[in-house]
Formats: structure tokens, C-alpha cells, sequence
């Protein structure tokens, strides 16, 4: 049966969820200690630029605010075959770009293209792994996408391979984000710095080092949004300073979270309620094992090193902010399996396993994380626990930008501990705790998947469990993805550490309920925000 989704009248209906007493006006300040590195859609995939690039550009679909429902945006509506293998979107007319040009079917299949092309660089074509033509395009055999055609200028057809259960999310990730060719070859490799996109805010000004100004694009599409009129991203400012300038009035959202230092003192504060937004997040803190790196590619060394980290006392550096984890997904995604235990903290068993790998004595290895807090306090728990069976890992405490790149280059990095930049779910599926930090997709220069660990059998059995479409067989997909990541377990390609909640620290003046600050697909939804005075 052919499903159809809703109109442009219905949608703007749909959309146009403005707060009562809230003021379509008013500028912000944001601040983080990390600079960012790129707003180019098909490259940024940080949490820190996410939200960013989220409001830059346009998609096919995007989400109600605050959920992870898909609905659409730039398609007015859409259809999907019976057999699930073919999409039809029909486009809005009349969106532009910010430089001027109105948006057209040809844009979206550019934008897609270019995503998966391996000359882009991107981490994020292994999503677009179901449209037809994938392979040939990602292998360097053609120079575009079959499956994906433009009859006219309003219309988009997407051809699959296979079904795919997760495809209307996948149309709503940035990477799917609309951008203008000229734009794109005029800008070159300072496209991410220039970008051009059909979003709710435009880029206006960035000083490197300094400072982002978005303004809010006057001929967004969508009613009523954004709430305000601007948004400033102070750079280079440590997290503990800008939580004193947030409770002076001077800053509105501290971008970084609550210093663990200054949390129980915030939460036992007398303006808690109005300046914390403390929620539940599909996240995931970790530390990669790079499998291509000796001794790291011997699995005993791996399980020892899973048996070696004293989760418990982790947690209690974030305040308790977090639960150990076992397993990749977290305890609310469908699939988590309750029954699975993991790998105990037990040092003896840890130095059983490195004595049968022939490593009685340890060896030296490198641990790369955050330098932003807590991230260097978290390094050094690891450091200690390590220490214990005999490893010796030095710690490279480096900006956000500079540990990502390190973990996208083969070889580079060791062990990288996740948090500042650990997994926090683009949409609620557990394919998206696989594709791009432990499928083989990922597994490349400028991927995610840090431990460049690739299971052939594993990439098969994800397919076929995304290739579960039919909703009624959505509990028989969970258990499928739920054995895919305890059978990755037992070779150790990561040590799961915690599942962490999302502490916001806002000012008093800023509105909005708490799921537009920890909103599971933005983190921040810098479209639904706004100013109560």
C-alpha cells in the first residue's frame, strides 16, 4: 500500500510550534573552548557543528522539534512504493538558497551524490548505501548515482538496491543536507567556511578563533521560524568561565555543559530550575582500540584491556551524571540487550589475557582525548587503570578537531577515549550506532570508526537487518541489531564506558522546553529556541 505524507498547508501547521509567550526576536551568545572546523554538510560530523550545520541547510525531511519523528521539509510530500525500493519526493517550490537561487530537484541529487562521491572525503556515505548505484559510485567506477532521478524540477525518485527500514531518517541527517553546486566549485575546499545553504539561519560572520554570527534567514520556508533574530558563537572560551558569565547574564547557552566542578553547586542552586536542562540522550562514551595497530590487532590484548577500566569510578568523575555501559547501543535504544553482561572489571583476568597474547610484561601504547573538561581528568582514570595491568599509554589531551582527525587517519591513533565527541544517536535506530563507527563504511580516512574495525559478516547480517522495512517485523530487526553488537563484543573493538545524560546550562532568559536543548537529533535545535524578555 502506497504511503503518502502530508501537505504544504498541513506541514507549516505542523511546524509552527511557537511557544506561548515566546518573541520571534532577540540575539543569543553560545559559547564552546574548541573552535569548529568545518560547516560543510558532507563533511562536519562533530556534535559541537552538528546543530549548526543542521540550521544552515535544508533536507528533504527533518524532525519535529524535540522528537526524532521524521517529517517533511523540503518535500511537500512523498510516496514510497509497496515493495519499499522506490521514493518519490515532490519539492516545495520557491525555496532559495542564500544566494539567491531557488532550489530545484537537481540540487538534491547533486547534494547526494557528492555526499557519498569519494573524493569529498565525507564520513557519512555508508548512509546512502541502499540507493542503487552506491557501489559504482563509492568505488570510483562512475561518476553518479543511479537510483536517484529528476523527471522535472520538483521531483525527486529514489531507487533502492534494497529496502532500507531507516531511509526517511537517512533523508534527514545532514549529510543529506541541499547544497548549490557553483557554490560548492566557487568555494572549493573553503566551502565549509563559505557555505550556502536554504536553512533558518544564514552564516553572516566567522572570525577563526574568535567568534560565528548566524542571522536568521528571512526567506526560510518554514512559518515562524527561527524564534530569533541571531546567534553568536563565542570560541575559545574554557568551560568554567563561561559558566560564570552565563550566571552574570553575559552568556545564554554555555555550549560545553556544567564543569563537573561547578555542578552539585548549580543543582543545589536557588535558579536551578530555570538555568539547568538535565534529560536522557542516546549516547555512548567509549574508547576505541585501533585493530590496525599493534598489539591492538591481537583480540586477547583488546579483552584484557575491556577487563582493565573501572567504570564505576569513571561515573563518579561526571558526578554520576552517567551509568557504566557494556555494550555499544544505549539501555533506550531498540536492540539494547538487558541480558548481556560484558567484560567485569577484573584486573586480574585482564593480565591473564595480555600474559596469553605473550604480553606478561605490558607494553607502551598512546591514549589521544579531549582537552576540554572533564575529558583529560577521564584520560587519566584510564591511564591509571591501564598502568595496573602493565600498559603504559601517554596522553595526548588535543582540541575536538585535532583528536577527530587523528581517529580518521589509519594508524594514527591507539586508543582514542570518545568523550567531548562520544556517540550521541543522529536518529533513534541501532544501524546508527553500526554504519559509521564500526561498519566497514566507516572504516576509512576521515570516518568515524576510530577503531577501524571491519567484520565482512557483520556488515552482511546489517543489511539484512536494515533491510528489515516491514513494520511489523520491528522486534525481530531490534533482537537482529541486538546480537550484531554483542557478537562485535567479543572482539573487542572498543571498551564501552558509560551512558551519559545531557546537562544544559542556560540563562533565565532563554525559553523553550528542555527537549529543544537536548533534542535527540540537534543536541541544541537552534530553530525552536527563543527569547522569553
Amino acid at each position: 500500500m502506497t504511503r503518502h505524507w502530508m501537505t504544504r498547508t498541513a506541514l507549516a501547521g505542523f511546524l509552527a510550534l511557537v511557544p506561548l509567550g515566546a518573541q520571534a526576536a532577540g540575539d543569543i551568545v553560545v559559547t564552546y573552548k574548541d573552535d569548529i572546523a568545518t560547516l560543510d554538510p558532507a563533511i562536519g560530523y562533530d556534535w559541537q557543528n552538528w546543530s549548526m550545520i543542521k540550521s544552515l541547510y535544508s533536507r528533504l525531511m527533518d524532525y519535529k522539534p524535540g522528537t526524532a519523528e521524521p517529517v517533511p521539509s523540503l518535500a511537500e510530500s512523498f510516496d514510497v512504493a509497496p515493495d519499499g525500493l522506490t521514493y518519490t519526493f515532490k519539492i516545495r517550490k520557491g525555496v532559495k538558497f542564500s544566494n539567491g537561487r531557488e532550489l530545484v530537484a537537481g540540487d538534491v541529487k547533486y547534494s547526494i551524490e557528492r555526499a557519498v562521491n569519494p573524493k569529498t572525503q565525507g564520513p557519512g556515505a555508508g548512509f546512502f548505501g541502499a540507493i542503487a548505484g552506491f557501489d559504482a559510485l563509492s568505488g570510483g567506477t562512475a561518476e553518479g548515482l543511479s537510483g536517484i532521478e529528476t523527471p522535472d524540477d520538483y521531483t525527486v525518485v529514489f531507487k533502492l538496491s534494497r529496502p532500507d527500514a531507516t531511509f526517511l531518517h537517512v533523508m534527514a541527517i545532514n549529510f543529506a543536507s541541499i547544497v548549490p553546486k557553483e557554490a560548492v566549485e566557487a568555494a572549493g575546499a573553503d566551502f565549509g567556511k563559505q557555505p550556502v545553504g536554504s536553512g533558518a539561519f544564514t552564516l553572516k560572520e566567522w572570525v577563526i578563533g574568535q567568534r560565528l554570527v548566524f542571522e536568521k534567514n528571512p526567506n526560510f520556508y518554514v512559518p515562524d521560524t527561527p524564534k530569533i533574530d541571531s546567534f553568536t558563537v563565542e570560541v575559545g572560551q574554557e568551560p568554567l568561565v563561561a559558566l560564570l558569565r552565563l550566571q552574570k547574564g553575559e552568556v545564554d547557552i554555555a555550549g560545553d555543559g556544567i564543569p563537573p566542578a561547578k555542578f552539585l553547586e548549580m543543582k543545589d542552586g536557588p535558579d536551578a530550575a530555570d538555568m539547568i536542562v538535565d534529560g536522557d540522550q542516546l549516547q555512548t562514551g567509549y574508547i576505541t582500540l585501533n585493530v590496525k595497530v599493534k598489539p591492538l590487532d591481537d583480540v586477547k590484548v583488546r579483552q584484557a584491556l575491556n577487563h582493565a577500566i573501572n567504570k564505576e569510578r569513571i561515573t563518579r568523575i561526571v558526578n554520576g551524571r552517567a551509568t557504566p555501559a557494556n555494550q555499544p547501543l544505549p539501555p533506550l535504544m531498540p536492540g539494547y540487550d538487558k541480558s548481556y553482561t560484558g567484560y567485569a572489571y577484573d584486573v586480574e583476568k585482564a593480565k591473564a589475557l595480555l600474559a596469553e597474547a605473550g604480553l606478561a610484561d605490558g607494553f607502551e601504547t598512546v591514549l589521544y582525548a579531549s582537552s576540554t573538561d572533564p575529558n583529560p581528568r577521564i584520560a587519566q582514570a584510564i591511564q591509571q587503570d591501564l598502568a595496573a595491568i602493565g600498559v603504559k599509554a601517554e596522553i595526548k589531551a588535543l582540541a575536538n578537531a585535532n583528536v577527530i582527525a587523528a581517529g580518521g587517519t589509519e594508524g594514527e591513533a591507539p586508543m582514542i577515549w570518545s568523550g567531548g565527541m562520544a556517540w550521541i544517536a543522529d536518529f533513534p535506530d541501532p544501524s546508527n550506532f553500526y554504519g559509521p563507527i564500526l561498519g566497514c563504511a566507516g572504516a576509512t580516512t576521515g570516518g568515524w570508526n576510530w577503531s577501524w574495525y571491519c567484520n565482512k559478516d557483520i556488515d552482511a547480517r546489517a543489511i539484512a537487518a536494515d533491510s528489515m522495512s516491514d513494520p511489523a517485523k520491528a522486534e525481530e530487526r531490534a533482537k537482529a541489531w541486538g546480537s550484531i553488537f554483542t557478537d562485535i563484543m567479543a572482539d573487542a573493538p572498543w571498551i564501552p564506558v558509560f551512558n551519559e545524560r545531557r546537562v544544559v546550562a542556560k540563562s533565565k532568559r532563554m525559553g523553550g522546553p528542555g527537549e529543544i536543548y537536548i533534542d535527540p537529533t540537534r543536541v541544541i535545535n537552534y530553530d525552536a529556541i527563543f527569547v522569553k524578555e
